[in-house]
């Protein structure tokens, strides 16, 4: 498995962790100073993405990331999308693609999310 398969698992799976694992799947994904930014959010540090995380889940209980497709990657950057998908129903109601940048010891040190599919408000 390569650096970059592995970092976009690691990200998928700090999304997807229980809320006691968040903060430890975030600190084995992400840098101490790891930045986020999308268009909901700009932050900065593993307590900020982890608080983001808890939201996001709060939010859409019964939903999971996917990884949509094979990541696109070179260096130490890596592109892939995902969708929230409903555990009950499989529908997907967002979507989107992460850009990461990975630190030399394979953790992320910066995400620019895009999305591309999101509920009315």
């Amino acid at each position: 498995m390569s650096m970059h398969t592995d970092a976009v698992q690691r990200c998928l799976a700090a999304w997807n962790a229980a809320p006691d694992d968040v903060e430890k799947a975030v600190a084995m994904t992400f840098t101490d100073a790891a930045t986020y930014t999308d268009p909901l959010a700009d932050i900065r540090g593993q307590d900020a993405i982890t608080d983001t995380i808890r939201g996001v889940r709060e939010q859409f209980p019964g939903f999971e990331f996917r990884a949509v497709g094979t990541p696109d990657a070179h260096h130490h950057i890596a592109r892939f999308s995902w969708e929230l998908v409903s555990r009950e129903d499989g529908s997907a109601p967002v979507a989107g693609f992460d850009v990461i940048t990975l630190a030399e010891d394979g953790r992320v040190s910066s995400v620019s999310g895009f999305l591309d599919r999101v509920p009315d408000a």
